[in-house]
């Protein structure tokens, strides 16, 4: 494998020069890292919460019932 150092700038500029499906595909590409990112900070954000007391279906009824209505409006 070669590689080459280069600069955002020259990044940019040959993302630029692509096909738009190619740039498309970078794109793709692109999102997928952030929403891996995301997706692990949140996560390890859930992890530092205490347990929730458990829930009993009722509420979750409620809840859903609740949602409902606001949708409505």
């Amino acid at each position: 494998m070669i590689q080459l150092p280069i600069t955002l700038d020259q990044l940019i500029l040959t993302v630029q020069q692509l096909q738009p499906s190619d740039r498309a595909q970078v794109a793709r590409a692109l999102i997928q890292i952030e929403l891996k990112l995301d997706l692990k900070a949140l996560l390890e954000e859930l992890y530092k919460q205490p347990p929730i007391d458990e829930i009993t279906d009722s509420e979750i009824m409620n809840e859903i019932k609740a949602v409902r209505q606001q949708a409505k409006k």
